[in-house]
């Protein structure tokens, strides 16, 4: 098995996205036949359509693996690459006396849609829907836009930002700056007004595993569309808010060196 190490600028594949559902004319615009020779008949588009907008089981999925109770509080599941890299950054962490519990994995369209739907309902309706959903979208995804239904995203230790400011959770941020990138995962919602990206607010605690989600990017912007976006309490708005645009693909930029293997 040959390994093949790539230098990857996360900014640069973000504008890539970007710029591919500009060139192509929109979101989920059908591509023009190719010829038989040039199409990669293994990819189950339905399946990765499914798996990207969090609507498979998890469970039953040889592609997620139940994490350990040791590094968790709860039962959850992770993409099984992601949660290799995780418990090797673990063990990392541990020998320099800091402890990674992962507070949330992987989740389902129908857990996104409870959160979602949870945070709609305190919102009386004076409000429209696009103000409600703007005041959503600071710290929580529409349903089939989540990072976490890729199970290639990890909460870590506290869903708090000022847990991270001071004493043993500065302690834990400061690790994972110098250290995370060494096994793939990346801050990916940091601080606007520093790194110039749109969408969500700063998130300590939320760490992406860039080897697989990075792929994942590429392929949302190909396959998932507005259209698919439905089923949930404001889906109406999604289109204009270009949810899409500004926030599945609003994400940091990242230096890191995968290992890719063939």
């Amino acid at each position: 098995m040959k390994t093949v190490i790539i230098l990857v600028k996360f900014s640069l594949v973000a504008l890539a996205t970007l710029l591919l559902v500009l060139l192509t004319g929109g979101i989920n615009q059908v591509p023009e036949n190719r010829d038989s020779k040039s199409v990669d008949c293994s990819i189950d588009t339905s399946y990765v359509k499914r798996m990207l907008l969090g609507m498979v089981n998890f469970g039953s999925d040889s592609n997620f693996v139940k994490v350990n109770p040791s590094f968790t509080n709860r039962s959850m599941y992770l993409e099984k690459n992601t949660y290799t890299a995780f418990i090797e950054m673990y063990k990392a962490a541990i020998a320099d006396g800091v402890e990674l519990k992962i507070v949330s994995g992987a989740r389902t369209f129908d857990y996104q849609k409870s959160i979602w739907e949870r945070k709609w309902s305190r919102y009386s309706q004076e409000y429209s829907d696009s103000e409600i959903a703007v005041d959503i979208l600071k710290f929580s995804a529409m349903p089939g836009t989540s990072r976490h239904h890729w199970g290639t995203d990890i909460d870590i230790n506290n869903f708090n930002n000022d847990y991270f400011e001071q004493g043993r959770g500065l302690k834990e941020y400061r690790w994972l700056k110098e250290n995370a990138i060494r096994f793939g995962f990346c801050q990916v919602y940091t601080n606007k007004e520093e790194t110039k990206r749109t969408g969500y607010e700063m998130e300590k605690w939320h760490w992406s595993y860039l080897p697989v989600a990075l792929n994942n990017t590429r392929l949302y912007a190909k396959l998932i569309g507005y259209n698919d976006l439905v089923g949930f309490k404001g889906c109406n708005v999604a289109p204009k808010l270009k949810v899409i645009e500004l926030y599945v693909f609003g994400v940091a930029e990242c230096d890191y060196e995968p290992t890719l293997l063939k």
